[in-house]
């Protein structure tokens, strides 16, 4: 794949590579991200995610490959892509002895603007997220999704059109991850185009308009979150077992059945089915009854992202990889 120059692409990513001695972290990666959608690149520590996202944004150098932000060449203009571009990481780049307005307004000058403009700019983001009563707290006492928050409010100062969160909402509440997603739907509804990295499944499912599945440096899938949900089958029947010690008996009868390999969950008598045809939930359980085991509870519903990270990868999206450079231990 050739990348291509096109301004309709937020981004575009041709055979990226990243080496950390013998090691290829990122491993020939090509990426389109379209204006004004959420992409989320799905993975689990130490895919490479967040080493993609450094070239990308001209924090880390690429080793081999292409890429584009807008149009923009972003090996041979760095300085221009990071006036397109946002970065909020992992963890929180604001300090710790300022208030949350200080920790704006001095993000602000260091962008150029004038003291005026950067107080005035501060004061609107610190509205914008709901932090207005708190912005006169030190960070010390912000709470984790205070701190997110603010983080993300420090990359807007520059009302960058594209933004790159790096797992976002890692460390936090369900309560507080709620709140971030609502952020971030409005900052594409405002008219940002957001690259989004996440290790949580529910989290792509709910945000990303497309999804590109990370493993081991490599891509190994790309689409819709129903598409790739379709391409594991139409649906899934989850089981539970009586009796927790029938799991594999009930594999048994399922590969007899329909030559599928389901997924176990020994640990709760269960196992996940991939359906071409929700029909054949029938057919299985009058396998069962055959065979003599017995189910506390039998559903039929469209496959989860965690069940096509499974199949893809063959293992769960929140595993680490240790075959892959660890992410602490990349160079900023």
């Amino acid at each position: 794949m050739t990348v291509t120059t096109s301004t309709d692409l937020a981004v575009a990513a041709a055979g990226l590579v990243k080496t950390f001695g013998t090691q290829r972290a990122v491993d020939e990666i090509d990426l389109e991200v379209r204006r004004g959608e959420v992409f989320g690149v799905l993975g689990p520590n130490g895919a490479g995610k967040t080493t993609m996202l450094k070239m990308l944004a001209t924090l880390l150098p690429i080793d081999g490959g292409e890429a584009s932000i807008f149009g923009v060449d972003v090996r041979r203009q760095p300085h221009m892509i990071r006036q397109l571009v946002g970065v909020t990481g992992q963890y929180a780049s604001v300090d710790e002895n300022l208030t949350g307005r200080e920790n704006l307004w001095l993000f602000g000058r260091l962008l150029g603007l004038r003291s005026a403009r950067a107080k005035a700019t501060a004061a609107e983001l610190l509205e914008r997220f709901g932090l207005t009563e708190a912005a006169d707290k030190q960070i010390s006492a912000f709470s984790g999704g205070m701190r997110r928050r603010l983080d993300l409010a420090a990359s807007l100062i520059a009302r960058p059109p594209l933004i790159f969160l790096d797992e976002p909402t890692t460390g936090l509440d369900p309560r507080t991850r709620g709140q971030m997603w609502g952020t971030i739907r409005d900052l594409v509804r405002d008219g940002s185009t957001v690259l989004l990295t996440t290790q949580y499944l529910d989290e792509a499912d709910q945000l990303a308009d497309r999804v590109a599945v990370i493993d081991r440096g490599r891509k190994v899938a790309e689409g819709t979150p129903d598409e790739l949900k379709t391409s594991v089958g139409s649906s899934t029947l989850q089981l539970r077992m009586t009796e927790p010690l029938d799991t594999d008996g009930a594999a048994g009868v399922v590969r007899r059945i329909l030559a599928e390999e389901p997924v176990l969950t020994p640990e709760a008598g269960g196992l996940n089915v991939a359906l071409t045809d929700a029909n054949q939930a029938a057919e299985v359980l009058i396998a069962l009854r055959q065979a003599g085991l017995s189910i506390v509870s039998a559903t039929v519903q469209k496959p989860t992202l965690d069940e096509v990270f499974m199949a893809i990868t063959g293992h769960g999206a929140e595993e680490p990889d240790p075959l892959t450079v660890p992410q602490m231990e990349v160079p900023a």
